[in-house]
C-alpha cells in the first residue's frame, strides 16, 4: 500500500513558524498555535514541510486505504491560513454546529476540509476558538483515540 506522500517530519514546528514570513503572517502563526495547543492540549507536529498538526488518528477509507493524519492543524500559507478542521464533515451533528460557527465567523472561505484566513483580523477570534473545539470535540468522538 503506498504511503501518504504528508507525513510527519523532525522539524520543530517552533522553528518553522520563526522562518515564516512576511513577518504579519509570522505573528498570526505564532497566534494560531497558541489557541491550536490551548484547546487540543497537544504538542504540535509538523506533517511535510508546512502543516503544523496537532494529535494524530487513523482510519481505512470504503477504498481499503489506510490513513495516519493529524486530527487538527494549521498551516500558514503566504496568502492565506489554510486550518485543517476535518470534524465538521464528519457527521451531521459536526456539520450543523459548524455551519452555525461559520455564520458568525467573518470573512473566509471554505475547501474540502480546509478553512482558508487571509488575516486574524478578519474574523471573529472567539468564534474561531469555538468552531476549531468544536473539530477537535468531533474528531475525538468520531476517531476514539489511536
Amino acid at each position: 500500500m503506498a504511503e501518504a506522500k504528508t507525513q510527519i517530519t523532525d522539524v520543530d514546528p517552533v522553528d518553522f513558524i520563526a522562518e515564516v514570513e512576511p513577518a504579519r503572517k509570522r505573528e498570526e502563526a505564532r497566534e494560531l498555535h497558541a489557541l491550536f495547543h490551548k484547546i487540543t492540549g497537544e504538542a504540535p507536529a509538523m506533517w511535510g514541510p508546512s502543516i503544523i498538526g496537532y494529535g494524530s488518528y487513523r482510519t481505512t477509507y470504503a477504498s481499503g486505504r489506510e490513513v495516519h493524519w493529524m486530527r487538527t492543524g494549521f498551516s500558514p500559507r503566504k496568502a492565506k491560513h489554510s486550518l485543517y478542521l476535518m470534524g465538521g464533515y464528519c457527521d451531521e451533528i459536526a456539520a450543523k454546529r459548524r455551519e452555525e460557527l461559520l455564520g458568525k465567523l467573518g470573512k473566509y472561505k471554505t475547501g474540502k476540509s480546509c478553512l482558508y484566513i487571509n488575516k486574524l483580523a478578519d474574523v471573529d477570534m472567539d468564534v474561531l476558538e469555538q468552531l476549531i473545539a468544536a473539530d477537535w470535540e468531533a474528531m475525538h468522538r468520531i476517531y476514539p483515540e489511536d
